[in-house]
């Protein structure tokens, strides 16, 4: 047992002997009958599986509970589809809600096992790219909080986002294997089986003096469920995540096994796991392409199939589907909801076209995330016509009325119709997904105040005229029980001394913490909680990377996808060219800095690949220069995945979000950064507007072109010869580039980024090089006045309550689900949980369950 965890036989403060007991025989129950070991051969996992199952059993009580409670009361449901669940682990997640941490803890204890190393043994379900399926994943957790009738929808992959390995600076991609051990917190389904459908023809009948349409597909696919749960904070209410798995209703052709053609048997089974095999496939071949709209089709098919069993089974009938259910399209991969619900209405309930339509409109919503056009999904007619022929002429027939309405508010408009039409003309014709999402649903929502108003201005503006009122705006938000409570549990603890225990019910409380941030006293608490969550990270580095890194320096943070409007580029130039001015000038009084960065590049974006390695050769020559004193470091760290966010973000004094000005719809991980109290630096763009309004202009490091400055330069040209040529920082940092500095074994290596520096400078990484590279020295000024710099932090985590998920569905429940929600949360249960759990609370800053705990 580790030393910091719970010492000695008797319960945890708050806890009784005859809770601790029961917990303890329930584990060892779990052990012998669930996994079949005693206690004397069981592995790591296997206590990690026993520990699980007994939380489970406690969960699924508040599930079973909550989902009779909601189907009595007739309450509306939401159903949010999402093509990734960034989750995380569980585990700790979940014994946190419930309020059964510390006394797990002292159970596991007490059996010679610590959760910290159990804790280790969960695999993150990396079910998810980024800032998408993290936003999914905590969304579901905060409409458990809120007491929301609700089930995530997505598919179950057999390998998540791949795992990322360095090699010799270079990413190579791995496959994620999260199921090899079983996942104790799924319940299967087998009863829950849905036929999906593809290929084949489409027929007309007529039938009781009625057309109708009959698809005869070629190929059949089911859907097998998978429920998760989702357990809200204080364990009052739990939602369930359902994934789909895909499998061939004929697994095997025996007249084919028999006659020796062993793989041939199993071929239609090899082709429908396929679908759920890996999130995102590489989609650069044709193949790729429509397993890619096959994954897509088959998760919003077998969820609105559900969801509409669901609701005939406790309403009887469709024609009030929208008053029972809120259907929430989480960017364009569920686009094709809006044909399969059509599909379904009419095709198999015979509702008369314009009802079904009124009927899915009202039922729909989509949120967008994106301003690139590029992101926005198209996909060839042809495959459309191949893969769903019954739903092209859906799409099509829609088009007609909608194309109808375009005539008639700009008559004679041939561009506005070709501009809002769902099928691309100009392109070899395509289906637009965007489209499609913003046609058949009745809100249509940006993720940031500023990406909402550029969509009505650059992406859907001619949609927007031609339906006003559609489009609306929901900030995202962030759970703060995971990226607060558990990733930051010491700052919890001060926090609770602070603004009272209410704080961890009411995120509002942290306003108390503004009459203390010129505290002496408090700031010095502060800085020794930032202090040791940066030992923790330091320790990660050491290990993992072999770099020795002082937890004194300043930790300048950038842990995000690779991409190139993400800029991390601009990052590792500014890094240069720092690195120059140190050599230099070694005598300088420099401030000591760690650039860490984080993150991974889609398997076949090979120029975002290509900054990958470019970061880590700069490290190779940065980190082993004697010259410079160890005053700059440079650190990659591989894999990025929920559990390591959860180490980086509390230990972070600076939070990199530079992305270029309108290309960022929002972020989630500035706000996650802020609350920990990182200082942001940042461009105008998504989220850091409004984070710079709640946390003060004084209080965030803003520099850089604004959006509409990014359109002038654009329509000026790309060529950044002039500003180069004017700024001898970064004109001698892309030498150094082009000149094999960085890279001695392949001089000619980073030519490619060398030339779009100089001549394609899209995302404005040279144009807002000089901008950055002054903000960065005046940050450097700032962290040398530490009581100034420490009053900026406390202010950041003080005034960020704005940015919890929490506010965040509310406000979705209230303008777009029309659902109600759990009142005022800390009156309702807070008193009584705070009675039974308060002094078991106190022990959570000091549990390496919790801190630090990453494998």
């Amino acid at each position: 047992m580790s030393e910091k965890s719970f010492q000695g036989n008797f319960p945890a403060p708050g806890q009784s002997t005859d809770e601790l007991a029961e917990i303890k025989g329930a584990i060892l129950a779990k052990l012998r009958l669930a996994i079949g070991k005693d206690v004397g051969m069981a592995t790591r996992h296997d206590w990690y599986k026993a520990a699980a199952l007994a939380l489970r059993d406690r969960i699924v009580h508040h599930w079973l509970t909550a989902e009779k409670q909601s189907y009595d009361a007739g309450a509306k449901r939401v159903y949010y589809l999402s093509l990734e669940f960034l989750i995380g682990r569980l585990f700790t997640d979940a014994l946190n809600n419930m309020g059964l941490l510390p006394v797990f803890e002292a159970a596991l204890g007490d059996l010679g096992v610590d959760l910290a190393d159990l804790r280790k043994c969960e695999p993150d379900a990396a079910l998810g790219n980024g800032g998408l399926g993290r936003l999914a994943a905590c969304f579901m957790e905060s409409m458990a909080t809120l007491a929301i009738p609700a089930i995530g929808y997505g598919i179950r992959y057999d390998f998540g986002l791949f795992r990322q390995i360095i090699a010799e600076g270079w990413q190579q991609e791995y496959p994620d294997e999260w199921l090899s051990f079983g996942n104790p917190w799924e319940l299967q389904r087998p009863e829950v089986v849905y036929h999906v459908h593809f290929g084949g023809s489409v027929e007309r009948v007529e039938a009781n003096g009625r057309d109708r349409t009959i698809w005869h597909p070629a190929e059949t696919v089911q859907a097998v469920a998978y429920d998760t749960p989702i357990v809200g904070w204080r364990g009052q209410h739990v939602n369930a995540l359902r994934l789909w798995s895909a499998r061939s209703p004929d697994p095997l052709k025996l007249d084919v096994f028999n006659s020796g053609d062993y793989l041939g048997a199993s071929a239609e089974e090899a082709r429908a796991e396929s679908i759920c095999k890996f999130l995102y496939p590489n989609d650069e071949s044709p193949a790729g392409r429509e397993l890619r709209l096959r994954q897509e089709y088959f998760f919003v098919s077998a969820s609105l199939q559900d969801l509409i069993q669901r609701h005939l089974t406790s309403d009887g009938q469709l024609r009030g589907l929208a008053s029972k259910a809120a259907v929430q399209l989480n960017d364009t991969h569920p686009s094709l909801a809006v044909a399969e619900l059509m599909r379904i209405l009419v095709d198999l309930h015979n509702f008369r076209w314009d009802e079904a339509w009124k009927i899915t409109v009202a039922t729909l919503s989509y949120t967008n995330h994106t301003l690139l056009p590029e992101a926005l999904e198209t996909w060839p007619v042809e495959l459309f016509e191949r893969l769903l022929p019954r739903h092209l002429e859906i799409i099509y027939r829609i088009n007609v009325a909608h194309l109808a309405l375009a005539d008639a508010r700009c008559p004679g408009d041939i561009d506005f119709r070709a501009s809002v039409s769902l099928i691309d003309e100009k392109s070899g014709r395509r289906v637009r997904m965007g489209q499609l999402a913003f046609v058949g649903s009745h809100r249509i929502n940006g993720v940031s105040a500023m990406h909402s108003d550029l969509m009505k201005e650059t992406v859907f503006h001619d949609l927007n005229h031609l339906y006003p009122g559609r489009i609306t705006n929901k900030t995202n938000g962030i759970t703060f029980r995971r990226w607060l409570m558990l990733a930051n549990p010491k700052l919890t603890g001060l926090l609770r001394e602070v603004c009272g225990d209410a704080v961890l019910d009411d995120p509002t409380q942290l306003k108390h913490l503004e009459a203390r941030a010129s505290d002496n006293a408090f700031q010095q608490k502060f800085r020794a909680v930032k202090y040791h969550n940066k030992i923790a990270l330091a320790r990660l580095i050491g290990e993992r990377l072999n770099i020795h890194v002082d937890p004194a320096a300043l930790f300048d943070v950038q842990i995000k996808r690779i991409h190139e409007y993400k800029r991390q580029l601009l990052n590792i130039l500014e890094t240069i060219a720092l690195y120059q001015s140190i050599k230099d000038d070694p005598q300088r009084d420099w401030v000591p800095r760690v650039k860490i960065f984080a993150g991974k590049a889609a398997a076949s974006y090979r120029y975002a690949k290509l900054i990958i390695k470019l970061i880590n050769d700069v490290a190779e020559i940065v980190n082993n220069d004697p010259a410079i004193g160890g005053r700059l470091k440079v650190a990659f760290l591989a894999d990025y995945n929920v559990s390591l966010a959860e180490v980086i973000i509390p230990a972070a004094d600076l939070s990199e979000q530079i992305s270029t000005a309108g290309m960022e719809a929002s972020g989630t991980g500035n706000m996650k950064l802020a609350l920990n109290g990182a200082l942001t630096i940042g461009t105008l763009d998504g989220a850091n507007i409004e984070i710079r309004d709640h946390v003060g202009p004084e209080n965030i490091a803003i520099f850089g072109m604004e959006a509409m400055d990014v359109v002038v330069r654009r329509k000026q040209g790309l060529d950044a010869t002039d500003v180069i040529r004017r700024s001898p920082k970064l004109s001698r940092a892309i030498n150094a580039i082009g000149s094999g500095e960085f890279s001695p074994d392949d001089p000619g290596r980073f030519a490619s980024i060398v030339h779009a520096l100089c001549y394609l400078d899209h995302y404005m990484v040279s144009a807002d090089f000089d901008a950055y590279y002054a903000a960065q020295r005046g940050i450097d000024a700032r962290w040398q006045v530490v009581p100034a710099w420490t009053r900026a932090s406390i202010l950041n985590v003080a005034r960020m309550s704005w940015f919890s998920s929490d506010r965040a569905i509310r406000e979705y429940a209230r303008d777009i689900w029309n659902v109600p929600v759990r009142g005022d949360f800390a009156a309702t249960v807070g008193s009584a949980w705070h009675a039974a759990r308060s002094d078991s609370l106190n022990r959570l800053a000091d549990s390496p369950a919790i801190a630090g705990s990453l494998p």
